[in-house]
């Protein structure tokens, strides 16, 4: 059952029997998934998978070199908004080491996919997204629900200025417009990134970067004319931030916040701040994976196509412990989280 509330009470690890210690109920739950093969590598189908959204990429590539200067463009821009929504999505198991369990090759394929292909840097979004999965929807410690523009909670709507207060009265109708930017806010963080000390390979990973933007731009300013290449950038890049706004935004958003000073063992935590999102082969295909959020967050290494039968393992051991365990439709789980960023910004739009 969805609850978007705030977790602020402790709340100990409670095991079917008492005394258990904190943290058996996951290894229990990893002993099962275990004992059914489901975290052994999967070579075959990321071959496949790989090699399908590069064929893709290559087709973008070459339906843009032959149209030439024409308003047709916005159609390959379109079709390679959904290209790189999914290399981004390619970049994320590759950070998490479900394709390789090596680090170099890992790392590797990620700066490849993110830094070159995307324009992102790598090292700079694994920094974030690991600092996201050990502490999702805790208000101090994910980055991802920190109050940079929308606010989260009720506390933070409270302790809002500046940006955040403004747009935080009207956040739930603005989200998806706001998403259009999400492309470019990344390549924007990427570079402002370079200079932070956590950064491993500025250098390396900088040259990167810039690379991918000499060609981006290149190409489209010497094939398209101003406008055309203007509006190109805008349909792509706007497409593209919608598209992976899409993809994370039914993972966390109006699921249960954390507070400071919350006790929860590993298992409840992942569990009561994630969603699953029903949906089949195509929920399955567009979101990569991530629909099975859950499942992802207790065993982040797990390649893709175990996800699904992993989900039928945890929902069941859930109901085993009495531990909330929410899935939802995709629509629905969008409903859910603009629901929650409407109720959350009350205070906001009240103080007028």
């Amino acid at each position: 059952m969805a609850n978007p509330t705030v977790l602020i009470e402790n709340s100990p690890a409670r095991g079917r029997e008492q005394g258990r210690e904190k943290g058996s109920d996951f290894s229990e739950l990893s002993r099962r998934i275990a004992d059914a093969g489901l975290l052994r590598r999967r070579p075959l189908y990321y071959t496949v998978r790989f090699g399908a959204v590069a064929l893709a990429l290559a087709g973008g590539v070459a339906a843009f070199a032959v149209l030439g200067d024409s308003w047709m463009q916005l159609a390959v821009a379109a079709a390679l908004a959904v290209v790189f929504g999914q290399l981004g999505l390619a970049a994320h198991d590759l950070a998490h080491r479900q394709v390789f369990t090596r680090r170099r090759p890992s790392e590797a394929g990620g700066l490849l996919v993110a830094n070159l292909l995307l324009g992102m840097s790598y090292g700079w979004w694994m920094n974030k997204h690991t600092r996201h999965h050990a502490n999702p929807n805790h208000e101090e410690k994910d980055p991802d629900v920190s109050p940079d523009i929308l606010v989260w909670s009720r506390g933070q709507a409270a302790r809002a200025k500046g940006l955040p207060r403004f747009v935080g009265k009207h956040q739930a109708a603005l989200f998806f417009p706001l998403l259009t930017l999400e492309g470019l806010n990344l390549s924007f963080n990427s570079f402002k990134a370079l200079r932070s000390p956590s950064m491993k390979r500025p250098v390396l990973e900088g040259s990167l970067l810039v690379a991918h933007f000499v060609l981006y731009f290149g190409a489209l300013f010497t094939v398209l004319s101003p406008a055309r290449a203007l509006a190109f950038i805008a349909v792509h890049q706007g497409l593209f931030g919608i598209y992976l706004g899409s993809v994370f935004a039914p993972n966390h958003k109006g699921m249960p916040m954390i507070e400071e000073g919350t006790r929860l063992d590993f298992l409840r935590r992942q569990v009561l701040t994630s969603r699953n999102v029903r949906g089949g082969m195509f929920v399955d295909a567009f979101m990569g994976g991530l629909n099975y959020q859950i499942e992802h967050h207790l065993f982040p290494s797990m390649p893709t196509p175990a996800l699904a039968r992993a989900q039928a393992v945890t929902e069941a051991y859930c109901a085993e412990l009495g531990v909330p365990y929410h899935q939802t439709g995709l629509l629905a789980s969008h409903r859910e989280a603009l629901r929650h960023m409407r109720r959350v910004g009350e205070p906001l739009r009240a103080a007028r």
